[in-house]
């Protein structure tokens, strides 16, 4: 029969003029389109199943989107949200990449969230992709030449319930520079691997988690929870390091991590350029490598113990800051998707560090 299944994108401003795009069943004789009972515009037929229309004004909330076809009516109730909370983004690609997230699942569970798959953030100019809610298990990942350390275990089930924006490449110096006005980087000249173009485009070190929280006031952005860093990484798998083309299941093999991460195996000392290393199944680079990453919890060697199943947030508490990922300086083992790190989070001069930044839709 009649049916709405999706509306996207989700949510619009009050002046109207967002184009939605209504997905369903039987909508080939649509002739009419309303949005909190108000009339929309350039009403359009793409398929039986797609139908394209722009919002007239509205009133700041959640509303029901209906559609009338020559067989009848059919309403999805709260499916478009009027208000600030899309005003952050520009969209760059609403409906995930299939060449970059290879995963149906994947794709299908971004697609459920309503949400565009691929944003720009407007107050820092980076760009990000949606992490769709999931349940994965977080912790010990060993390698074929590594074990884990103990604050990695247990492994256990995790569900991180609600969507979340992450940023595809680590922040680099550009982005660092035109928020705050300088660079505290170390890596801020040309080498034989990096030309002087390029510059800009390494990531952002030196940076404290302090720092960053300096950072993330300017823009509204925030760190992402361990929880959250590890399922982005991970995207699906279970493996010491994440997939890439050549794995799509991922790896154990400490061997085959040149193929996503700059390590101290490649780096020649250095860090390089963001995203010139294959992305994982929902699209993000260097994950594994380049830089240690801050994220928002506490650390403590017994964290995983006794934390919550749903949403872990760390320790209320402590005296370090988690980071992830390992680095160019660091040996294969450190970038490994469970591996963790600490540091005291105002400390200063980590050549080796950096962030990536996450936003709440």
């Amino acid at each position: 029969g009649l049916v709405i299944t999706a509306v996207s994108p989700v949510t619009g401003p009050v002046g109207g003029g967002t184009t939605i795009t209504i997905t369903g069943a039987n909508l080939a004789t649509a002739t009419s389109v309303r949005v909190g009972g108000a009339a929309a515009t350039s009403v359009s037929v793409v398929d039986a199943n797609t139908v394209t229309a722009v919002t007239p004004p509205g009133s700041e909330g959640t509303t029901g989107v209906e559609i009338t076809t020559l067989g009848g009516t059919a309403t999805r109730a709260g499916a478009f949200t009027y208000g600030s909370s899309s005003t952050w983004f520009a969209v760059i690609e609403h409906a995930p990449d299939p060449t970059v997230v290879t995963d149906a699942a994947l794709r299908a569970a971004i697609v459920a969230t309503g949400l565009p798959w691929r944003v720009r953030d407007h107050s820092s100019q980076i760009e990000m992709l949606l992490v769709p809610p999931g349940t994965f298990t977080m912790g010990c990942s060993d390698s074929q030449q590594s074990g884990c350390d103990a604050d990695e275990s247990p492994a256990r089930s995790v569900t991180v319930t609600t969507a979340f924006y992450l940023g595809r490449f680590e922040v680099t110096q550009a982005e660092w520079t035109a928020v705050m006005g300088s660079n505290p980087s170390r890596f801020t000249t040309a080498s034989p691997q990096v030309a002087a173009g390029e510059i800009p485009l390494r990531p952002v070190e030196q940076v404290s988690w302090t720092m960053v929280q300096s950072f993330n006031s300017a823009t509204g952005l925030r760190l992402p929870t361990e929880a959250e860093w590890e399922l982005a990484c991970r995207a699906g798998t279970t493996t010491a390091f994440h997939s890439f083309p050549a794995q799509p299941a991922g790896t154990d093999d400490e061997a085959l991590l040149g193929s996503i991460a700059w390590f101290d195996g490649n780096s020649n000392g250095q860090t390089r350029p963001v995203g010139r290393k294959a992305a994982n199944a929902l699209g993000f680079h260097d994950m594994s490598g380049n830089v240690w990453e801050w994220v928002n919890d506490w650390w403590s060697a017994t964290a995983y113990q006794s934390s919550p199943s749903s949403d872990p947030a760390g320790p209320a508490t402590g005296q370090y800051r988690v980071l992830r990922g390992g680095s160019w300086g660091g040996v294969a083992d450190t970038c490994r998707s469970s591996n963790r790190a600490d540091l005291v989070p105002g400390v200063v001069g980590l050549r080796n560090g950096g962030f990536r930044a996450a936003r709440t839709p």
